[in-house]
């Protein structure tokens, strides 16, 4: 037996435990085991299936006994794999710190028996979108992990969520529509929507009709990765949710939509068509991304759209459409993940301690809780580009492609990326200097909270004055833990995981280089689903 024959179990493993954390709606702790329970079993077969494709390259499974290109096929590549143990590994450290956040505050903020089935079915979405073999699959994965996005983004049912959710739901039918429209005139062009077969009758229409399914599907998935001009509704909606919520979209769902990306241009669209305009669009989404963080006073807006600005980054390696270019890209997919889950959850620490996000009222954190200060600092200059870490590496790689590419549009890129990431670290250094280095005397209008000074991570006060979520209350007073360790250690364990790439970045590094050498060969993908000598 294969090790594709395992995994369909990436997807069906999390949907059977929302089915099983619904049915324990009245026992919250039994929901909660359960859910992280399924998510580490999950990534304990992930890293087994990537460890597999690792040394035997790509596989894939036709589920209920259908021959390619009939039935739904699953197809377990480098990149593939890569991508479901990252974003599993990271919805298990979102999830530990969701859990923890429910635990201190009393699950006021987000109903238990709503939060665990929808995460985890967002997650088998995002599992699902990674695995698929065929473009109507993909769109099933993408509409899974909307759905239960719609629900996780409302949580709580206040306005600004509300308000934010609608325009979440608006932009993203658009962006459904749209892709299913493509998928139906591909269908009725190719016959097909198999994507390896699809690699190979895509290539006998006409250009004409290749551009305008090629264009269509850029810009469905250009809108779920949130590129510029694409990206306006990301600033808007993503800071309105719960920590934890917000954490888990910045750095999975817009990855989603690049992995679409870079799977559509090398598989089913190869060649340098539209390499131009990809440039064009990853150098503006850099720079009016980081432009846009620059105006910010809130962290999680600020942190929103140096989102949107560093997947300018992973454009340009796509458009560079090199080994080198496109394994950068890869590696910075996955460092940026890590590291900008890491900060959102670091910004909910914040939030949590400081009783705001916004910058002008913060101060005095450095002093206050050192631990946070150096949470927020590592992953930061992390996402800075400052040597020697991940975010350093990814970018030399980009830049290295850039270089090798020699055109004047790629050394403008290259520029564009060192100013953005110029840019970006003083956007993280204001964000240092205001909350954490000044006093919170300094602040303006300081949250009476930030003022509390405490031995213990926890604050007394009179219930009518404490902001955010209380626990414990004892008679007019309450009992506010700030930093609980439930959600500190997830966070630790989190940024751990962002050094960590820079500890293992020559294995990873070669990992995807191997990735992007059978994305752009396409044989490998192709002959697994369709049997040897089928490549063209």
């Amino acid at each position: 037996m294969n090790a594709s024959s395992f995994a369909p179990l990436a997807v069906v493993l999390p949907f059977l435990g929302a089915a099983l954390a619904f049915l324990l709606i009245r026992h919250q702790r039994s929901q909660r085991i359960v859910s992280i329970s399924v998510l580490a079993l999950t990534l304990a077969l992930e890293c087994f299936l990537l460890a597999t494709v690792w040394e035997t390259g790509a596989q894939a499974v036709n589920l209920g006994g259908w021959m390619p290109p009939f039935g739904i096929t699953m197809v377990v590549d480098q990149f593939s794999a890569l991508m479901l143990v990252v974003s599993t590994a990271i919805s298990l450290a979102v999830l530990i710190y969701a859990t923890g956040q429910g635990m201190a505050d009393g699950d006021e903020d987000g109903p238990i028996s709503i939060f665990h089935p929808t995460y985890l079915i967002l997650v088998a979405g995002v599992s699902n979108a990674f695995l698929a073999g065929d473009l109507f699959n993909l769109y099933v994965g993408f509409e899974i992990l909307l759905t239960a996005s719609y629900v996780l983004m409302t949580l709580g049912g206040t306005t600004p969520r509300i308000r934010a959710g609608v325009t979440y739901v608006v932009v993203s039918v658009i962006s459904s529509v749209l892709f299913l429209t493509a998928i139906g005139m591909i269908y009725a062009a190719a016959g097909t929507v198999n994507m390896a077969d699809l690699a190979i009758k895509l290539g006998e229409l006409d250009p004409g009709t290749q551009m305008m399914l090629h264009l269509m599907l850029l810009v469905a998935f250009g809108i779920k990765a949130a590129v510029f001009p694409l990206s306006f509704w990301l600033p808007d909606s993503y800071p309105t949710a719960p920590a934890p919520v917000t954490a888990v979209f910045a750095g999975l769902l817009t990855k989603v939509g690049v992995y679409a990306m870079v799977r559509t241009e090398t598989l089913l669209f190869p060649g340098d068509r539209i390499n131009t305009l990809l440039m064009v669009v990853a150098g503006l989404t850099m720079l009016v991304g980081i432009l846009g963080a620059l105006a910010q006073t809130d962290i999680k807006r600020m942190l929103s759209f140096t989102l949107v600005s560093h997947i300018g980054y992973m454009v340009f390696g796509l458009a560079v459409a090199s080994i080198v270019g496109i394994g950068a890209a890869v590696f910075y997919v996955v460092h940026h993940i890590t590291v900008q889950t890491s900060l959102f959850l670091v910004t909910g620490l914040i939030e949590r301690r400081g009783g705001t996000a916004n910058m002008d009222r913060l101060g005095g954190l450095a002093k206050l809780s050192p631990l946070l200060a150096v949470l927020y600092f590592i992953p930061a200059i992390n996402l800075a580009g400052i040597p020697p870490f991940s975010g350093f590496l990814g970018k030399l790689g980009l830049m290295q492609a850039g270089v090798e590419l020699g055109t004047p549009l790629a050394y403008i890129l290259v520029a564009a990326s060192v100013l953005t990431s110029l840019l970006t670290l003083l956007v993280m250094a204001r964000v240092w200097n205001r909350a954490f280095w000044r006093t919170p005397e300094d602040a303006v209008h300081p949250d009476p909270i930030l003022l509390a000074t405490t031995t213990d991570g926890s604050v007394v006060r009179d219930s009518g004055n404490v902001s955010g979520n209380n626990s414990g209350r004892f008679g007019g007073r309450s009992t506010v833990d700030l930093l609980p360790k439930t959600m500190v250690y997830p966070t630790v364990g989190l940024v751990a995981l962002g050094v960590s790439l820079t500890i293992l970045a020559g294995p990873l590094f070669s990992l995807s280089d191997d990735a992007a050498q059978d994305l752009l060969d396409r044989t490998p993908y192709i002959e697994a689903v369709l049997g040897e000598g089928s490549a063209p």
